[in-house]
């Protein structure tokens, strides 16, 4: 790739994610029977801000986009989307309680700065169902984590995590996540991002249960780029019950040496500034999407002094809408 990049096109069938136990005779499905359309779409301002665009990687059809990691092959893995409890974690945003069967929102692309090479600052979605002793989980969004990619770029991710085996991953360190899009995929860096008072820039994600076939996709832009089957998971197979839309950080020194969340700025800096997400919407078992019960959500942080949330709003323009970030310990 021009940025430096370095991918290789694997044939789809002999792609990591297929060397799952649960996958051995899998059948890919190359494309869900329909993307859902946000309800809301023709509300919105097509013009209110421009796309951050994902490296296009030009694999051959019939072959997947294999990031060639500078960084370590696994990555420090926690709470949140992975497996290790002794990792450190920090979140702020909204979550929303009750059925669902996708979860979308405009998310604000940012670069948040990290200093622990195992650290990691997202700007996240994720699915749980919590009827098991952990919760199952699919996820994802815009990640900057040195020790996937090696450097400090916000990326797209992807992660998971089975409650039953307690077992998670990210992209394609362990198989499970059926990577489908010759283009654009896990790993692919998100460009350009926000700039403090100036333009702002947005990213579309998307993450829904296909009621035929139950698995669960996810799509950058209303573009499918791959899916979890749902035969993966034990609890989360037929529905989620919490939607999560904000920042996370997680590493070994996350709490102690927190990085930065969204844009580096607390809530109350506002529009230009803060880190946000807009058009926060969740789906019904039709995969309908629709804002979620303003009742039915929430908002707050983990830790107030390093991370905050607010401007929480409904708006016909924006639909539903919450600030997020701060500096973490990252103070200048």
């Amino acid at each position: 790739m021009e940025d430096g990049d370095v991918y290789d096109c694997i044939d789809v069938y002999k792609q990591p994610g297929l060397n799952h136990p649960l996958l051995k005779d899998h059948k890919i499905q190359m494309k869900p029977s329909s993307i859902p359309v946000w309800m809301d779409t023709e509300t919105f301002p097509s013009d209110s801000f421009s796309q951050a665009e994902p490296s296009i990687i030009e694999c051959p059809t019939g072959t997947v986009p294999i990031l060639r990691s500078n960084g370590s092959s696994t990555i420090a893995t926690h709470n949140i989307d992975g497996l290790k409890n002794d990792m450190q974690w920090e979140r702020a945003g909204l979550r929303y309680m009750g059925d669902l069967y996708g979860a979308c929102a405009s998310l604000n692309v940012w670069e948040p700065k990290v200093k622990g090479s195992q650290d990691s600052s997202a700007i996240w979605i994720s699915i749980e169902n919590r009827r098991g002793q952990q919760p199952d989980r699919v996820s994802a969004g815009l990640r900057v984590a040195p020790a996937l990619s090696g450097d400090a770029f916000v990326r797209l991710h992807v992660a998971w995590f089975d409650g039953y085996s307690k077992k998670g991953c990210i992209d394609h360190n362990c198989p499970g996540y059926v990577q489908v899009h010759p283009h654009i995929g896990p790993g692919s860096r998100i460009q350009p991002s926000s700039v403090y008072g100036g333009d702002q820039r947005v990213a579309d994600i998307q993450i829904f249960k296909e009621p035929k076939s139950n698995y669960w996709w996810v799509s950058y832009n209303n573009i499918a780029i791959g899916y979890w089957p749902g035969g993966l998971f034990e609890f989360i197979r037929y529905r989620g019950d919490l939607a999560f839309w904000g920042g996370q950080v997680e590493g070994p020194t996350a709490s102690s040496k927190s990085p930065q969340m969204g844009s580096g700025h607390f809530a109350s800096e506002g529009f230009g500034k803060a880190a946000f997400i807009r058009k926060i919407e969740i789906a019904d078992d039709t995969v309908k999407f629709a804002t979620p019960n303003r009742y039915m959500v929430e908002h707050g942080s983990s830790d107030q002094s390093k991370y905050t949330t607010g401007g929480f709003d409904i708006s016909k323009d924006f639909g539903m809408t919450i600030y997020y970030g701060g500096p973490g310990s990252m103070r200048a």
